[in-house]
Formats: C-alpha cells, sequence, structure tokens
C-alpha cells in the first residue's frame, strides 16, 4: 500500500512538472514569435509612420531658447542652422546673429553628396529648408536597421544631429573611414567605397 501511494505522488509531481514545463515553453515561443513579428519589415504599400515634423519653427523658438549641438570644441550649431564659434554662443543656447562670423544654413567643409568634414557644418546644412525633400525622401526608404534610430527623433534638427553623427554606413572594413576627410553626412547614400 505504501508502494502505490509513492507512485501516485511520483505519478502526479511527474504531471505537474510536465504541465509546467509544456505550458513555459509554449509562452516562450509567443513571446519569440511576436518579437520576430516586430522585428519584420512593414508592407511595402503600408508607408512607415514618422514622428518628424518638418515645420519652419520649432516649439523651443517661442521661448527664446535653443537647442544646440552641444559637442563642438571650437563650433556649435543651434537648431534655427545658425553656425558660430562657441565664444559667440549666448546663454539662450542661440548663436549670437550679430557676429560677424555666425552663418546661416553653411555648408562651408561639405561636398555635393552630402559629407561633411565637420560635424557642425553637416548639421547647419542639413537644416536649409531646400534639404527637407531630401531628407524626406531619406526616412521613407530608411533601411529597417535604423528605423528605431530614426523614428524616435521629434524634428529636423534631432533628424540631423542623428543623421551627421558617424554611423556604420560612414566605414568600410569596420575600422576604415569610406571618406577619411568628409565623414559626416546627411545626405541620402553613404560615401562611395574607396578602393582597397
Amino acid at each position: 500500500r505504501r508502494l502505490l501511494r509513492k507512485r501516485w505522488v511520483l505519478g502526479v509531481v511527474f504531471g505537474l512538472s510536465l504541465v509546467y514545463f509544456l505550458t513555459s515553453t509554449f509562452k516562450q515561443e509567443e513571446r519569440m514569435v511576436r518579437d520576430r513579428n516586430l522585428l519584420q519589415v512593414q508592407e511595402q504599400e503600408q508607408p512607415i509612420m514618422w514622428k518628424v515634423k518638418f515645420s519652419s519653427g520649432n516649439s523651443s523658438q517661442l521661448s527664446n531658447q535653443c537647442r544646440n549641438s552641444v559637442q563642438g570644441k571650437l563650433l556649435i550649431t543651434d537648431e534655427l542652422g545658425y553656425i558660430c564659434e562657441r565664444k559667440d554662443l549666448l546663454v539662450n543656447g542661440c548663436c549670437n546673429v550679430n557676429v560677424p562670423n555666425t552663418k546661416l544654413y553653411s555648408c562651408e567643409s561639405c561636398l555635393p553628396n552630402g559629407c561633411c568634414s565637420v560635424y557642425e557644418y553637416c548639421v547647419s546644412c542639413c537644416l536649409q529648408p531646400s534639404k527637407q525633400h531630401l531628407l524626406e525622401r531619406f526616412l521613407n526608404r530608411a533601411a529597417i536597421a535604423f528605423q528605431n534610430l530614426f523614428m524616435a527623433v521629434e524634428d529636423r534638427f534631432e533628424l540631423c544631429l542623428a543623421k551627421c553623427r558617424t554611423s556604420s554606413q560612414s566605414v568600410q572594413h569596420e575600422n576604415t573611414y569610406r571618406d577619411p576627410i568628409a565623414k559626416y553626412c546627411y545626405g541620402e547614400y553613404p560615401p562611395e567605397l574607396l578602393p582597397v
């Protein structure tokens, strides 16, 4: 009689363990399928919905405050498209437009393909109103690998900041710039590959 009890108890424990194992396996499979579906490319007919709003003004302009490119040691670009020396940056984050060296939408170090040798000039040039169509075309054709990055931007200034940063599109063989001089690009396509 003790033997039956032990076999019965062992059977119940085994049955419960089997049910738990199958349930957790199916839940894990459901999670994997759901994650895989999130990463799949959306249908070609359905356009990607981007949060970027191309408007002539940004909300921060109303409060007389400017966001800027921050990182430049010598140059800064503000969200209005002005580029200035760091010493000419006003307390509100905007470039002082009354200084002769301050330039609007300057493409001084940029090539026709949209690649520049100075990050701040890349951002300033990218902010030109004439570049709006180019940026919209880029967003509509953005690769799935960059979709999450570019969907996180709120406006054209943030898009230009992100687009001009160096990325894997700017390098070849993972350790060499495609164009070692003009490595900051806002254009639709990366620079041409250098011959090996």
